[in-house]
């Protein structure tokens, strides 16, 4: 007979939690619920999560009365050692007894291949949920990640805030528990101005309603995001303009408030001569508000806050927010107008005062590598060298201006800003803003050459001098963004189809360092590292590990190659041949390993050839050998490889009909040497025999 079932509501009432991590608390006792729940076999519904400033909770839908009843089997000691000669049981078997609660005669025996053991099956009767819940949830707290837990009044206990109530039900009756040193109960608390007080729950299933309908309350984090969000698009709607809805500032807002009403303000225009970009960091950043963009994405006049009460006069709200707008918009456009009074280039000067790193010298010196760097990419590019050394020369003079320094997020895009007012080339201000590019996965790249030439340059200057000092990322510790380095240069090189060999790049980098540089093996590191974000960043396409690994065992340092190399294997994959020709490089690679053979160690001597098969398919090479030079000219590998697949009918009748290890050492040392010619025509492109079938 299947359990009986019920809601199961839990809510840890407390002061307001820290916006940036209320959702991950939340999740977070729903994993851990969910856990605790599958280990004790109870089973249940839905989950559904409720995470607000004050409180975080789940709702769990159909959980099991009870767990179910479980027959146990138990085995004890031989039956060579549970009776002495004379058959009584000895202390061994007794106490076997004494542990299954039952008698020494109601002991089975079991039979195995090695003797017979006492036996016995017991039957536990499964717990009440009632009884189990507490410690789950005691547990779940114990396990919240908690940056930094506190305590208050005089309790011991410790929280990331203070817990003023503890809710607790199972269905309609309370769950008897003390969580955080408070007794649960069935009383929840709503809005602190609008809720007329503690509210009682009859059901754990009323929760969500009655927080909503007598408390002003939304417990879902997902139901307040989706209406803010739709508030926001509507509201944008009455200036005949959008509101810009930043993610992350969308999520912060859904943590700050309980009940949410988006009120539209204003602001002077005269501040619309401050970069739209600084005005919008102020607004969210200071003032947690929405700008407001017209259809060409310039921003207007307007701002939306989201107000955590429906007041009875929101002209005063609206005011109160515009006053304090008023003085976060001048400090702005204070920032901006005494930075236009200092060009880029003399704050030059004041980055030496400030280190890179203690081991790498200072932002000047980082700014003379990037200026060789940017350079030394744009003559490969065939860009001007000389913009791009300027720009590698400006790329970190913004972050000594006082609006980076206030809105480090503004970095690159204030330097552009800043560029043009000083009336350096238009190229140099662009390349300013796209140095960062990308600044997270997804994101936009560089679109000038100047501008990939810089963003390549700080990069690399990044990865060379951090592995030249021995510091490269471990675990889950990067602190430089290495492996966001890796992925960006390399989605650089290989979606704007920049042929840059990777070696001499990073050669050149260490040459600029010096001696400033301990690692002997910088390079080779590098490299390494590199080529193993190529995993991540070719999972999203699909592509296999195998595809991956064929091209990459050819140890290329050229990006965009080793991206057009594997785009031709993994379609190579899909021809019939493909499997086969895979299968014969494996084999060809095997006996060319196991006789020590290198490619191209030894030559081909056509008048050995004994086996028509043999002849065959040396003609077969030599015909593809002239065919395929073109192709690899133009590095049309896809082409390439497909040519190649005709090949298999000679490789089958090659290895059906001839003998390779034949007793006469020319005869063998010849096979050897055509197989050698076969693979290093695969070689071309990839080693084909990492290929699974």
């Amino acid at each position: 007979m299947s359990a009986m079932t019920e809601s199961f509501l839990f809510e840890i009432g407390t002061e307001e939690l820290p916006p940036k991590s209320l959702e991950k608390l939340a999740l977070s006792l729903k994993e851990s619920f969910e856990t605790s729940l599958k280990a004790a076999k109870l089973n249940h519904g839905n989950i559904e999560v409720f995470a607000a400033p004050r409180r975080i909770g789940l709702l769990i839908k159909k959980l099991d009365s009870t767990q179910p009843d479980q027959i146990i089997e138990r085995r004890g000691p031989a039956v060579q050692a549970a009776f002495d000669k004379d058959g009584k049981p000895t202390p061994a078997a007794l106490g076997f007894a004494r542990s299954c609660k039952t008698d020494i005669n109601n002991i089975e025996r079991l039979e195995t291949d090695k003797g017979q053991w006492l036996f016995f099956k017991l039957l536990e009767k499964g717990v009440n949920a009632t009884e189990l819940l507490p410690k789950i949830a005691e547990q779940a707290v114990k396990k919240l990640p908690i940056a930094k837990a506190m305590r208050w009044g005089s309790h011991k206990t410790q929280f990331v805030r203070p817990v003023h109530w503890i809710t607790m039900l199972y269905g309609a009756d309370v769950v008897d528990a003390s969580i955080l040193d408070l007794n649960a109960g069935r009383i929840t608390q709503g809005h602190r101005f609008h809720s007329a007080g503690a509210l009682s729950l009859t059901h754990a299933d009323d929760y969500a309603n009655v927080l909503k309908e007598q408390g002003h309350v939304i417990a879902s984090f997902n139901e307040r995001r989706s209406l803010i969000k739709n508030q926001l698009e509507s509201i944008g709607a009455t200036v005949n303009g959008h509101v810009d809805i930043n993610t992350d500032l969308l999520d912060e807002v859904t943590a700050l408030v309980e009940w949410p009403v988006a009120l539209m303000a204003n602001f002077d225009e005269e501040f619309l001569a401050v970069p739209q970009e600084a005005l919008i960091s102020s607004m969210q950043e200071h003032q947690k508000c929405f700008a407001v963009l017209d259809q060409q994405g310039k921003m207007m006049p307007h701002f939306v806050t989201i107000s955590n009460i429906d007041s009875k006069n929101p002209a005063t709200v609206i005011s109160g927010n515009e006053k304090v707008m008023r003085a976060r918009l001048a400090d702005a456009a204070f920032f901006y107008q005494t930075d236009k009074k200092h060009s880029l280039e003399s704050h030059l000067t004041r980055l030496k005062t400030v280190t890179f790193q203690a081991k790498l010298g200072t932002l000047y010196d980082r700014a003379e590598r990037l200026a060789s760097i940017s350079g030394f990419i744009a003559k490969q590019l065939s860009a001007d060298r000389k913009l791009a050394e300027r720009a590698g020369l400006l790329a970190k003079t913004d972050l000594m201006s006082e609006m980076v320094m206030e809105f480090p997020e503004l970095q690159g895009i204030m330097g552009n800003y800043y560029a043009q007012n000083d009336g350096e080339a238009n190229e140099v201000a662009i390349a300013l803003e796209e140095q960062y590019l990308p600044r997270f996965a997804g994101d936009r790249l560089p679109q000038s050459t100047i501008g990939a030439a810089v963003a390549l340059a700080d990069k690399l200057d990044t990865l060379v001098g951090i592995f030249g000092i021995g510091q490269k990322p471990t675990g889950d510790k990067d602190p430089f963004a290495l492996r966001r380095a890796s992925l960006g240069l390399l989605r650089i090189l290989v979606e704007n189809k920049l042929a840059l060999n990777l070696a001499d790049l990073i050669q050149h980098v260490i040459a600029l360092y010096g001696n400033k540089l301990s690692n002997e093996n910088t390079e080779h590191d590098v490299l390494q590292f590199i080529n193993e974000r190529l995993r991540a960043y070719y999972s999203e396409q699909d592509i296999t590990p195998d595809t991956l690994e064929a091209v990459t065992s050819l140890g290329l340092t050229t990006p965009l190659d080793i991206d057009q190399r594997i785009k031709a294997v993994h379609d190579f994959r899909k021809l019939e041949a493909a499997a086969a020709l895979a299968a014969a490089n494996k084999r060809v690679k095997n006996i060319l390993e196991k006789q020590k053979i290198a490619i191209q160690q030894i030559s081909i001597n056509p008048e050995l050839f004994a086996e028509s098969a043999e002849k065959e398919l040396y003609q077969a090479i030599c015909s593809k050998q002239q065919e395929i030079q073109p192709l690899l000219g133009e590095c049309a590998y896809g082409q390439l490889l497909e040519s190649l697949a005709s090949l298999r009918h000679s490789v089958d009748n090659f290895f059906d009909h001839v003998m390779v290890m034949a007793e006469d050492e020319s005869l063998k040392a010849n096979r050897l040497a055509l197989l050698a010619e076969l693979r290093q025509l695969f070689l071309k492109v990839a080693d084909i025999s990492y290929l699974q079938s």
